[in-house]
């Protein structure tokens, strides 16, 4: 039997990693096919269930699921960890990485034919699967995300910068269309979800506030809101074209600590942002040095452009009462 035709050029890591990354863009490629024919040969986006997070799943969800876990056995990775999966699963018994996978990010999108996405984390396995995982974003080996769009493109850092590659759909293989990414300073975008904005705490108020009338740009500029519901379809934006990501934490029951998870979602874009000289925090505090302390743990995020989250963290020092000059009425969304 004839080898496989790679479909992704070699990378600068080890041929164990090299592998792994292969399996994952084949598996993203077939993916691609698949979603392009929604509707066609499935409901992608027919309810399948409850994953242990209690958010709802779709069909398209436990396919990737089940899709990526078959293609990763066998390879390096010993352990597995999915979001819709309650605990790690152990793939490959002598493996030396341990991979944290969102298989299908955006699933809310499925039937309205947004861009969706795969978010994934590698890091160098460790005795036991809770300690390949929780453990600090700083030690990933790899992160990035395979995006389902207009275009399928895999972004993906190695710790040295961010790389870009896009799937061509006449041969199945994926091109280097992008080296050293970088996230532009300067930006006129933001992207929260605004219908929540009466449960933020007062500093991320204030902050919208400020974006919308322009008080944070050096020349008045009111800022352009964008929200997608779709973390990999943000992500890729604010990459390109630069900007800053919200998901708070706020005062409704079960969003304490954000909606996001740690593992498989925050930290390895966090590991994209900051390599392409963005910022990622909390809402307060740098992410990369911090750590889960259960595999589906929450966490607010705030992610872009350098500046723009540093404020978001100067807000959140001046503190909760909303009486600092910051805080001044005059948000177009304060009442």
């Amino acid at each position: 039997m004839q080898p496989e035709q790679m479909i992704l050029p070699a990378l600068p890591v080890p041929a164990p990693l090299q592998d792994v990354m292969e399996r994952l863009c084949r598996t993203g490629a077939d993916l691609a096919r698949t979603i392009a024919r929604g509707g066609i040969s499935h409901n992608l986006g027919e309810a399948s269930g409850v994953n242990s997070g209690g958010d709802q799943q779709k069909m398209l969800d436990v396919l990737a699921d089940e899709a990526f876990m078959a293609a990763l056995r066998g390879s390096a990775v010993r352990f597995y960890a999915s979001e819709e999966q309650d605990e790690a699963v152990e793939l490959t018994p002598d493996g030396s990485l341990a991979l944290a996978i969102d298989p299908l990010d955006g699933s809310s999108n499925i039937d309205v034919n947004v861009s969706i996405g795969t978010i994934f984390s590698i890091y160098p396995v460790a005795e036991t699967a809770n300690g390949s995982f929780l453990r600090p974003a700083n030690d990933q080996v790899a992160g990035g995300y395979i995006i389902y769009g207009p275009q399928t493109c895999l972004v993906v850092t190695f710790g040295d910068g961010v790389l870009k590659f896009t799937l061509d759909p006449q041969t199945g293989t994926f091109h280097p269309t992008a080296t050293g990414l970088s996230i532009p300073a300067r930006t006129h975008e933001f992207a929260i979800n605004a219908s929540n904005y009466h449960h933020w705490h007062a500093p991320i108020r204030a902050f919208v506030d400020d974006m919308v009338t322009g008080a944070l740009s050096p020349n008045g500029q009111a800022f352009n809101m964008r929200w997608i519901a779709s973390l990999v379809a943000e992500a890729h934006r604010i990459l390109t074209r630069g900007g800053v990501f919200l998901y708070p934490a706020d005062l409704r029951k079960g969003y304490e600590q954000g909606r996001l998870r740690f593992v498989y979602e925050c930290a390895p874009i966090a590991f994209l942002v900051t390599q392409a000289g963005g910022e990622a925090t909390d809402g307060i505090d740098d992410l990369m040095p911090q750590s889960a302390e259960t595999l589906h743990q929450r966490t607010p995020f705030v992610f872009g452009s350098a500046s723009k989250v540093a404020r978001v963290s100067a807000y959140h020092d001046l503190g909760e009462s909303g009486d600092a000059a910051l805080f001044g009425k005059r948000g177009l969304f304060r009442s």
